[in-house]
């Protein structure tokens, strides 16, 4: 019986270096894969979560699993389970998937961003309610933006006499997206920066 333990023990561990070889292969060097066929589709699926493809996404996780060995189908059923749970805006769930998956879970502030983004933007499973929903949102929120911008600029330019609220609304307007373009590009820098701490 030890053996074969053995024996699962290192075509698990042969899976699992397989899955970190094949990550750095474009989507295409992945579908021509044929001798781990079901780690190549895992990584695509994982790949299409990112983009918040669920249906693409499920696509290849059944491919995984149906190309899997018994005992690698749980891990890559959980694999699915963290993903999908991404590509759908679930943040209960995917916090959930990936701590069965033994991997440490999405910060706070990353869950109430996915969460965000699920009632903004909606998964194409969702209904046409949640999807006006999410415009209503958007819509929302572009205005209080614009209200913050031009009240920053009617207290900025409140020295100098003013200005009017058309040109207000323009550079408060400015002043939103150059705020927005600032915060996109901290992130960016903090989430490489955290990519590149486990590699140093």
């Amino acid at each position: 019986m030890a053996p074969k333990q053995r024996q699962v023990r290192i075509e698990q561990r042969g899976g699992l270096e397989a899955i970190q070889a094949l990550e750095k292969r474009s989507d295409e060097e992945l579908e021509a894969e044929t001798k781990y066929k079901a780690a190549a589709m895992a990584i695509l699926g994982a790949r299409a979560s990112e983009r918040f493809d669920a249906e693409a996404a499920r696509g290849y996780f059944q491919r995984a699993i149906a190309a899997a060995r018994p005992q690698e189908r749980m891990q890559i059923r959980r694999m699915a389970d963290a993903s999908l749970a991404l590509a759908e805006r679930r943040a209960g769930d995917l916090k959930s998937a990936v701590e069965r998956l033994g991997q440490t879970p999405p910060s706070g502030r990353q869950l109430f961003a996915l969460r965000a983004m699920g009632l903004l933007v909606p998964p194409a499973s969702a209904g046409i309610l949640a999807r006006m929903r999410g415009i209503l949102l958007i819509i929302a929120l572009i205005i209080v933006f614009i209200a913050v911008g031009l009240g920053l600029v009617e207290l900025v330019s409140l020295p100098f006499g003013g200005v009017g609220l058309a040109p207000g609304i323009l550079l408060g307007l400015f002043v939103v997206i150059a705020a927005l373009a600032i915060a996109a590009a901290i992130g960016r820098r903090r989430r490489n920066r955290a990519q590149s701490a486990p590699a140093a």
